[in-house]
């Protein structure tokens, strides 16, 4: 049995004055109803949201919010707040009650703590904070947090020409990534094309499900394309996990573990119009505390693993949330996906 995530056209709002809370409330009460959750429930969900989005008002500096369907679960909702602020420098004490800070998230964070199903705080001092939460239906599980990714267009547009997709077995997790050449619809059309056709073959060889992608990228303006799958640990490879990519473009790829991080090989060319007559496909060995991490050039590929102490041990919401915001530029799209081995 598999499970099948992509990207969802992620709505990055800003929280800049008091106007914005109350329609980060209504999208957060609207998608909680949806989802099957009862008036309780969703008022649950509207205090923590106008709470964190408040505070992201008062105390945040380019604080931002995103609102939408759990990438792991059909039942359950995720909220991100990020922000460049001061960041904090002791998460435990700002969750006490009748804490009270300057910083970022200081007043009513243990409020939004008890309120949620699962959340997590990844802050550093001068930085930022990242804050995901889930709120998930009565009855359902929680998500198990192996893998999410997400999207931003380019400046104040609202189509992303990047996009992702993965398909989850058992034994692994196989994962694109396309940036459509370009922005706008024509790069999100390409983009697409790339994860249905990625979908429709992703049992394949990375390497033979990019030879298909680019194939059927011709009759678009083309983008940059990366496969990878990622075994479990444990496996038929030993103690660490596996990992094979196949690349072409500038879609950048790396395994990230708490000493640092190893790029992966991508060819240079742009699917659907230029590629070599082989597509080459290689592998590497995951460590079993590692993580995989694909972006688009919306990030820039100076990241520093080492210069966000413990990042590479929290969700891969967090991750993906931390990245966007240390990497991303505003003169691209961007997309970044995170992804822990199988178990």
């Amino acid at each position: 049995m598999s499970q099948v995530i992509r990207s969802q056209g992620d709505v990055w709002t800003r929280a800049e004055d008091a106007s914005a809370i109350g329609s980060l409330r209504r999208t957060a009460v609207a998608l909680a109803e949806a989802r099957g959750f009862g008036e309780k429930d969703a008022g649950r969900v509207a205090v923590a949201v106008s709470e964190a989005a408040s505070n992201l008002v008062k105390h945040a500096v380019e604080g931002v919010m995103l609102i939408r369907p759990h990438p792991e679960s059909a039942s359950a909702i995720e909220v991100v707040a990020l922000d460049r602020g001061p960041g904090m420098r002791n998460v435990s004490l700002a969750l006490r009650d009748g804490y009270s800070t300057t910083g970022t998230l200081g007043i009513g964070l243990g409020g939004i703590a008890r309120m949620t199903d699962g959340y997590e705080i990844y802050s550093l001092p001068g930085r930022g904070t990242v804050l995901v939460m889930c709120f998930t239906a009565p009855g359902a599980p929680r998500p198990p947090l192996r893998v999410s990714g997400v999207t931003r267009p380019i400046g104040e547009e609202t189509v992303c020409g990047d996009a992702f997709a993965l398909v989850e077995t058992g034994t692994a997790i196989t994962v694109t990534v396309c940036d459509g050449l370009g922005h706008g619809d024509a790069a999100a059309l390409a983009s697409r094309e790339a994860v249905r056709v990625f979908l429709d073959h992703a049992d394949l060889a990375p390497a033979a499900v990019l030879e298909r992608i680019h194939r059927a990228l011709a009759g678009t303006r083309g983008g940059a394309v990366a496969v990878a799958r990622i075994e479990r640990a444990g496996g038929t490879s030993g103690a660490d996990g596996a990992v094979s990519f196949a690349g072409l473009g500038n879609v950048s790829a790396w395994i990230a573990h708490e000493e640092g991080r190893q790029g992966l090989i991508s060819t240079p060319g742009i699917a659907g119009h230029q590629a070599p007559r082989a597509f080459r496909q290689y592998e590497y060995a995951m460590p079993a505390h590692g993580m995989l991490v694909l972006h688009s050039d919306g990030l820039s590929e100076r990241w520093d693993i080492a210069s966000c102490p413990g990042l590479v041990t929290r969700s891969p919401s967090v991750v993906a949330a931390t990245l966007l915001r240390e990497a991303g530029t505003r003169r691209d799209d961007a997309c970044v996906v995170a992804v822990r081995p199988p178990v």
